[in-house]
């Protein structure tokens, strides 16, 4: 059983390009980039070895990274990797690997660094097959540049495809082996032409059929999960009513019908009405099983006088726990009453690959490549189960963006005004009141948030952003109102857009709706003497307050 399991993950299912990381801000984006050309791709430290491949690829894609290669200490590729006869493509620190690998004097620091914008010149050779990689780009392309080291010297059996003014090997090729090296970054969008540089090495060198689309995952998926779970187990899931769980939820619902059961913990840190539109939204239109469990006074209680961000996490996240496990083993005692009912064995999460990538990365710099770079906030459903609750974990979504999320959840027939809500955390409005957590303040997070939200939807720029919120300040500010003075707290906007929530950039707002948009919230939320607006990119900001 296990081993057919094991045989419908993925990436046997479907080609797949695989990324070795090595510690680069934009290893991400080469995954997305091959994902929206319909071409599946997974993610793997540089240093995993040959023979702990749990799947042999159609492709390699080596990233970029912050390590120079000759470095005493720098990330290495299993040497191994490269003699599989499949393709590879260096980008930056994998092209410079890919040559220090042949020679160590092939590398070296640059005069000048080269950051920024520049022009490639592209190579055209006799050999069709080493032209694939630019084929169709023309003569010169657009491209972006970030490196201080840089080829110095070609590698032994390479020819030149692409140069620049300041890298005169700004691409590479083997003369026989599908290996080919970059000095820019295909994958970021300062690069207008890159996405055809990996469509070209993805579809037309690795030969991956661009399957990748969310019918054929949605079929597979449901198969998997009905042998994993089995004829007669079931299985429970906490739900937030965000587009994650909610498409989570609905999946296991089209899985394995009523043997699906959703639990909602109201923390009392939800927005405004939340708790009643999730329990319409699940049971109502998409007929999930749903139980409510009121936990906001033990919630609220628990947060009393506490400050500190990851302190606020932790309280809500035991807490949670502690509810969630005391409505599991009640379901579970119901089911052991009943006749032909099959125990619950089984946790579902709405664990997103972001969430996986933010709090266990891994960065370059560490010969064995094990240390996690700073995790910069625990996310609520990424670390596994406490093992108090004896459950196994079920996480269909857990390689997934957001936005393949979204398609996923239409392909489901999900309402497209659910799935395009704006995330909200776990912790919820905790993590966006500033300080202390209040009855007071979590009343004037609320009803400012709604103000906001409903003002961005009435002018039809709500789409336009990724993320939307209020949050509250600790600190306060002077006001008058009513020709008297106000001493209250200052209200926060945020509002980003974003493609995958790993980066992000603030929403330039219409002035006149910013000003509408303050003037309600100070006349109309008890409590808020003044209104600002975060500009904060991410990085080096996040996109949540705390």
């Amino acid at each position: 059983m296990a081993d057919d399991i094991e045989a419908k993950e993925p990436h046997n299912e479907f080609d797949t390009i695989l990324v070795l990381d090595f510690g680069s801000q934009t290893s991400h984006l080469i995954l997305r980039r091959l994902r929206s050309l319909q071409v599946y791709a997974e993610m793997l430290p540089c240093t995993t070895k040959l023979a702990d491949l749990p799947f042999k690829p159609k492709g390699i894609v080596l990233s970029g990274g912050p390590s120079s290669v000759y470095d005493q200490d720098a990330p290495h590729v299993d040497p191994a990797i490269l003699e599989l006869g499949i393709p590879i493509l260096g980008i930056c620190y994998g092209c410079q690997e890919i040559a220090w690998r042949i020679n160590s004097e092939n590398v070296a620091r640059g005069e000048h660094r080269e950051y920024g914008h520049t022009d490639v010149n592209i190579h055209h050779t006799n050999d069709s097959s080493i032209n694939r990689l630019f084929a169709g780009l023309g003569e010169t392309i657009h491209v972006y540049m970030s490196h201080f080291d840089k080829l110095t010297r070609l590698p032994s059996e390479f020819v030149v495809i692409a140069s620049s003014k300041n890298s005169e090997y700004a691409g590479i090729a083997h003369q026989t082996k599908p290996i080919y090296g970059v000095q820019f970054h295909p994958e970021l969008e300062h690069t207008p032409r890159g996405i055809e540089i990996l469509r070209n090495f993805a579809v037309n060198i690795c030969g991956a059929q661009a399957s990748w689309v969310m019918k054929n995952f949605r079929d597979k998926e449901i198969v998997r999960i009905r042998n994993l779970v089995g004829s007669s187990a079931q299985v429970i899931g906490a739900i937030s009513g965000g587009v994650d769980s909610t498409v989570a939820a609905k999946l296991m619902k089209e899985a394995i019908g009523d043997r699906f059961h959703a639990i909602l913990v109201d923390n009392g840190v939800m927005r405004l009405n939340e708790c009643e539109q999730v329990k319409e939204t699940l049971r109502e239109h998409l007929g999930i099983n749903l139980t409510v469990v009121d936990g906001a006074e033990l919630f609220l209680s628990r947060l009393k006088g506490v400050t500190e961000p990851e302190q606020k996490r932790m309280i809500i996240g035991e807490t949670f726990v502690h509810l969630f496990q005391k409505e599991a083993s009640r379901l579970e005692q119901e089911a052991e009453k009943t006749q032909n009912a099959g125990p619950i064995l089984w946790l579902l999460q709405g664990t997103l690959y972001p969430d996986v990538i933010e709090s266990v990365s891994y960065k370059g710099g560490d010969p064995a490549y094990v240390r996690p770079s700073a995790t910069i906030k625990t996310h609520h459903n990424v670390g596994g189960l406490p093992k108090t609750l004896k459950l196994k974990l079920i996480e269909p979504l857990r390689e997934m963006f957001k936005d393949e999320v979204r398609k996923f959840g239409a392909e489901l027939g999900i309402h497209r005004d659910l799935l395009m809500r704006h995330p909200f955390p776990g912790p919820g409005i905790a993590i966006r009141i500033l300080g202390e957590v209040t009855p007071e303040r979590v009343a004037m997070a609320r009803a400012a948030d709604n103000i906001f939200i409903s003002e961005i939807r009435a002018a039809g720029v709500y789409d336009l952003m990724s993320q939307a919120y209020v949050a509250i300040s600790q600190d306060r500010a002077v006001g008058v109102q009513g020709d008297a003075r106000v001493y209250g707290y200052i209200a926060i906007l945020r509002a980003v857009k974003t493609l995958d929530f790993m980066s992000a950039e603030p929403y330039e707002f219409d002035f006149g709706l910013q000003k509408r948009i303050s003037t309600r919230i100070v006349n109309e939320v008890v409590g808020i003497a003044r209104v600002t607006y975060d500009i904060t990119s991410k990085p080096p900001g996040t996109i949540e307050m705390e």
